[in-house]
């Protein structure tokens, strides 16, 4: 990348702040460091930033409820939550909550940077239209990826940051079927095994919005014993 990746690190250690802050721009990023969440809401609301590094546990604004709010702006900025609180629960709550990965701590600072670097390059999974108004089209349904917008039947649809990135992901592979597996690493961003009804929970929500039959989907079908596909546009009626 041509110019250094904006990163917000969000976090009230100050010791931990100053070791992760160093290594990041001695990786090439550009860094602020913030230890409040209101703040950070405030500046990341305000700037372009390319990552958010968020501790959950912040002084005022937890940095759930931050996460949350930025979501509900429509803010799609990748968001990396850092946390003392490792259980199963608290990674599924930050995940649905809008977070794209999730790093408990202890952790290494190697790790961290490893999963900074993977999100970023996974912001444009695919290389996006250059046309912000191209779109890709099947049938009643069209996603503009640039634009984060979906339309069925010219009609705006109302989706979430994973619901645009799931259905933008399958768009642009038609016919190919990813596991639950696949679709975690590709749109949450975590290793994990035992997170499937996060994605199915997902494909139900979506094929709601965009489906015109949710109980017999033509656009993501269900592949027996694999995962989830897209159409390919021969299957689908104009």
């Amino acid at each position: 990348m041509t110019d250094a990746a904006r990163v917000l690190l969000v976090e009230d250690d100050g010791d931990l702040a100053d070791l992760l802050g160093l290594h990041l721009r001695e990786a090439g990023y550009a860094v602020e460091a913030v230890a409040d969440g209101a703040l950070a809401l405030q500046r990341a609301l305000a700037d372009p930033y390319d990552l958010v590094l968020l501790d959950l546990m912040l002084p005022g604004m937890g940095g759930m409820e931050v996460c949350r709010q930025l979501r509900a702006a429509g803010r799609t900025v990748p968001v990396l939550m850092l946390t003392a609180r490792g259980g199963e629960t608290d990674r599924v709550l930050g995940l649905e909550t809008g977070a794209d990965d999730y790093v408990p701590k202890p952790f290494s600072v190697r790790e961290v940077l490893a999963r900074v670097g993977a999100l970023l390059r996974r912001v444009d999974y695919d290389r996006p239209p250059a046309d912000p108004d191209e779109a890709l089209r099947f049938g009643t349904l069209a996603v503009f990826p640039q634009r984060a917008r979906v339309e069925v039947d010219g009609q705006a649809v109302d989706v979430t940051k994973k619901e645009l990135e799931l259905l933008v992901l399958f768009a642009r592979h038609p016919g190919r079927a990813f596991s639950r597996q696949e679709l975690l690493d590709k749109v949450w961003g975590v290793q994990f095994a035992g997170y499937a009804h996060t994605v199915n929970t997902h494909i139900n929500r979506l094929r709601a919005k965009v489906e015109p039959d949710p109980a017999s989907p033509v656009f993501v079908q269900t592949v027996w014993g694999v995962g989830y596909r897209f159409a390919e546009p021969s299957e689908i009626d104009a």
